[in-house]
């Protein structure tokens, strides 16, 4: 007999075997899921009341529903630099005009700021607009940059590209910070001036008048179990009404969504694309700390097709830290990259290693980005409300910032907001006010501007050159000609709605 029908003969033996055995276990489990299938109820996986609506639910017969409601002028949802920026902006322009304004701030994470990752180059054009003595009042940027680099990664080495004034990566005047730091700092601002401040409270679900405006935002039940049952100590979630409410979520913000859908907001726009940002914070060896010192490469170990790059900054904060991140666009078409992977990879080049050797990570998180700048802007603007911060997307993708642009955008808002609600004649056709406003001043402020001029530099990685492409287009029509060229780039065809 030869090898090749011995082999078969023993594999016909397993499959008969594997067989036998399986109908002996297989058929009493069917026979035992049918008879409790008949007798009781399966217990359900999912119970949130979105996908199963608590009055079908026979565990919460007999609950009290009702909430509790509070009045405000202006809600906003969200304790990022815009939604305090927009707060602080409000109670600088009533105590100005001295006026009346009840401003009300939720914020999920227990304290300001604690769900803010540390770590950022700030440009700080929008602070100096909402507080020219922000040195005087002790705000947490101490470390200016002082040196700026910028390179192409291989495998092995680090080939430097110098940055010429005007390109995006020219960092001058800015500040590293510990964003965090400085978002708490924002809030210490924002309730000196009034503004009450509500962290530990998730803005739940939005709600809207008879007539289909924006009238507020309820806030997260307490006491649910892990199944989706009431326990004994559950309590119903609060109401805040307000005659506009700001919505300042961040990326892809579960209630903005439902605006989008609510309202149409996304209907002549192009479809948002993302990104993964994963940050560390790491103190190093003091004799390799250079205060001041911002790195940005491209390249190793991302393919010329995957957008992406990472950030090496060195602040000054008492002690050597450094703060390191690696950010991958998602539209990556390789199913089997990681970019958890792909981050720890970066910190073993010969150009990152040697600056972390020696040291100890002490914190570590990651956070989505919207990437799809001008182009993807949905409407702003709806009836009771609008959207302000990276919530609509205004970040800054060729500069990796979006901080001055969301805080501009909250300033804008706000400025719209006071002069429409403290108007003697004002007459809203709807219960919540629409003010278009807003939406009209941003595109006359720097903030259109800004995306306006870098508009096709991340759409134009899409090519077969891929990075080198991308670079060199932006080299020409970005540095010669300041964004102004005649065309609009789409983004790539593969980018599905979110």
């Amino acid at each position: 007999m030869f090898p090749a029908s011995r082999y078969s003969l023993q594999a016909r033996r397993c499959i008969r075997a594997l067989k036998a055995v399986q109908g002996e276990h297989v058929a009493p489990q069917a026979y035992t899921t049918s008879r409790c299938c008949s007798s009781a109820p399966v217990s359900r996986i999912t119970t949130h009341y979105t996908v199963y609506p608590r009055d079908k639910d026979p565990r919460w017969e007999g609950m009290e529903m009702e909430r509790f409601a509070d009045e405000a002028d202006v809600v906003i949802v969200g304790g990022g630099p815009a939604g305090l920026s927009a707060a602080i902006r409000l109670k600088q322009l009533a105590n100005e005009h001295e006026k009346e304004l009840r401003v009300c701030l939720v914020e999920k994470a227990a304290q300001i700021g604690a769900h803010t990752l540390s770590g950022a180059c700030l440009e700080p054009s929008a602070l100096n607009e909402l507080f020219p003595d922000w040195k005087e009042r002790g705000a947490p940027l101490n470390t200016p940059v002082t040196e700026d680099k910028f390179s192409i990664l291989t495998e092995k080495y680090r080939i430097p590209i110098p940055i010429l004034p005007g390109l995006p990566m020219n960092n001058h005047g800015n500040y590293i910070v510990r964003l965090g730091h400085f978002v708490r700092w924002l809030g210490e601002q924002a309730e000196e001036l009034g503004v009450e401040i509500y962290p530990g409270y998730a803005a739940a679900e939005v709600l809207f008048h008879e007539d289909g405006s924006a009238k507020g935002i309820a806030t997260n039940d307490v006491g649910i179990a892990k199944d989706g049952s009431p326990k004994d100590v559950f309590e119903r979630g609060m109401e805040l009404h307000a005659k506009v409410t700001l919505f300042g979520e961040g990326c892809h913000g579960h209630l903005a969504k439902q605006l989008y859908k609510h309202f149409n907001l996304r209907e002549n726009c192009e479809p948002q694309t993302y990104a993964i940002g994963l940050k560390e914070l790491w103190v190093i060896d003091e004799k390799k700390w250079r205060p001041g010192r911002v790195e940005h490469s491209v390249g190793w170990p991302l393919n010329r097709h995957t957008y992406g790059g990472s950030f090496l900054y060195h602040l000054n904060e008492g002690e050597p830290l450094v703060a390191l991140g690696f950010v991958v666009g998602l539209d990556y078409t390789n199913p089997y990259l990681s970019p958890f992977r792909e981050f720890q990879r970066w910190k073993h080049h010969p150009s990152v290693a040697c600056t972390l050797e020696g040291g100890n990570r002490i914190a570590y998180g990651a956070r989505a980005l919207n990437e799809g700048g001008f182009q993807s802007l949905p409407k702003l603007t709806f009836p009771g409300g609008m959207l302000i911060g990276c919530s609509p997307g205004f970040m800054n993708v060729p500069k990796i910032k979006g901080t001055h642009t969301a805080m501009k955008s909250g300033m804008l808002a706000a400025e719209a907001i006071f002069k429409k609600i403290t108007d003697d004649n004002l007459d809203s056709q709807t219960a919540g006010i629409h003010v278009p406003e807003y939406e009209e001043n941003l595109k006359k402020s720097w903030i259109w501007k800004e995306l306006y001029s870098v508009r096709n530099i991340r759409p134009s990685f899409h090519n077969y050159f891929g990075l080198y492409g991308g670079m060199i287009y932006t080299g020409i029509f970005y540095w010669i000609f300041r964004g102004k060229e005649p065309w609009t780039l789409k983004h790539a065809a593969w980018t599905q709605p979110s």
